[in-house]
């Protein structure tokens, strides 16, 4: 029993919190074509509004979730969902351009900083090594649902009631994960740890070279998914035009919502294939396809809608079919009076990705003056390339498996 939750209650009562967090993540990227001309934004400034959570998270993250080896973990978490709510609450209120929506999305961004490793944090300290990789695939599966329904959900709160309303019910949905766990999560003391560990030392989980090889595949598959979340619908969007596609069910957002909720189930099935063939053999496998799939998509999928939104579906799941495999590899090898600090890094080089994919896009979309056939088949060839560097750098690293995995 944990206080008077068991651990598979704790387990189901974070991931409910974490969707009603997250759920407001990626509005602004469902938004995006939309607020893109309301505000005369160019592709480079969007991807810096897109890019901007990511940064601001890089920042936060190291602090806040390196505090939980010191502090209650819910502690932390409670900041976060209020961060997440207020600023949610902001872009709703007050954006109308750039500096506004950068300012926001930043404060959401420490908010998802305060939420998202320490809940995984609070789940770590309490189950067994066996149970810890269906921990972390369950709470990665609350954050791909969560992810998912944001896309339709924006898309039908901004044709219900405009898009500022997308983002204030965004604002809601975290005060209601705030009260859940003020109400229901029991408080703790955070372990003590050994006199001659500083708080902020990261070097010890640098030298951790198993947790180091996860946390830098994970680097770049939160670049790859951050760039097909923050530009899958403006993707769509132009191919749709370019093609004379017709309206149909089949619309961008439709896309990315099929995408992150596949993406989430292959992310669970993923975690359990890692268990049975082995998670090193698993990872290597979903970053080759990914690599594929991202070439195949941006050379071929410019010049049918109805082929560009397939490949697109199909990509989710490869994309996310490694991610809790790879959260669990860092958490597991992780040292644990040092598990804090070492999630702290692993989210922390994974949203330096996440920071990465949007912005170059963006970047690559403007040096080829604008969306084109060229311009996309360019930014996706980027992609599947750094998928492979990373690749490369993962098995040279030779992670080590967890408890419970086949060799």
């Amino acid at each position: 029993m944990v206080g008077r939750l068991s651990a598979l209650q704790l387990v189901l009562l974070i991931c409910a919190a974490q969707v009603l967090i997250q759920i407001g993540a990626f509005v602004w990227p469902a938004l995006l074509p939309d607020l893109v001309q309301r505000w005369a934004l160019t592709y480079a400034e969007a991807g810096w509004i897109t890019g901007i959570f990511y940064a601001a998270y890089i920042v936060a993250v190291p602090v806040l979730v390196t505090l939980t080896d010191r502090i209650d973990a819910k502690r932390v978490y409670l900041f976060g969902a209020a961060a997440t709510a207020l600023g949610h609450v902001l872009f709703a209120l007050l954006a109308d351009g750039l500096w506004v929506a950068l300012a926001a999305r930043a404060l959401a961004s420490i908010g998802w900083a305060g939420t998202y490793m320490t809940g995984l944090k609070l789940l770590a300290d309490k189950v067994d090594a066996k149970l810890m990789s269906r921990a972390a695939a369950g709470h990665a599966a609350s954050i791909g649902i969560a992810g998912a329904v944001s896309f339709a959900y924006a898309a039908f709160l901004a044709d219900l009631a405009g898009w500022p309303a997308a983002f204030l019910a965004s604002g809601g949905s975290a005060v209601l994960a705030f009260l859940l766990v003020v109400i229901k999560v029991p408080s703790e003391v955070a372990p003590a740890r050994a006199a001659d560990q500083a708080l902020f030392d990261f070097r010890p989980v640098l030298r951790n070279r198993s947790a180091m090889a996860y946390a830098i595949a994970y680097c770049i598959h939160t670049l790859e998914m951050s760039a097909l979340r923050g530009w899958g619908v403006a993707f769509l969007g132009f191919v749709a035009m370019q093609s004379s596609a017709s309206a149909t069910i089949m619309s961008p957002t439709m896309a990315l919502t099929l995408l992150g909720l596949l993406g989430t189930l292959a992310s669970v099935l993923g975690n359990e294939a890692a268990i049975l063939i082995g998670r090193r053999r698993l990872i290597t496998l979903a970053m080759l396809a990914s690599a594929a799939c991202a070439i195949v998509l941006g050379f071929l999928g410019t010049h049918s809608y109805p082929l560009a939104f397939g490949l697109m579906v199909l990509y989710g799941p490869i994309v996310w079919l490694d991610s809790s495999s790879l959260t669990a590899g860092t958490a597991g090898t992780a040292e644990p009076s040092r598990r804090g600090a070492t999630l702290a890094v692993h989210s922390m080089l994974g949203y330096v990705g996440g920071f990465v994919g949007p912005l170059a896009v963006g970047f690559v979309l403007d040096w080829q003056g604008g969306m084109s056939v060229s311009a996309w088949a360019a930014a996706f060839a980027l992609i599947a390339v750094l998928m492979l560097l990373a690749l490369v750098a993962f098995l040279l690293l030779r992670p080590g498996a967890l408890a419970g995995d086949r060799s």
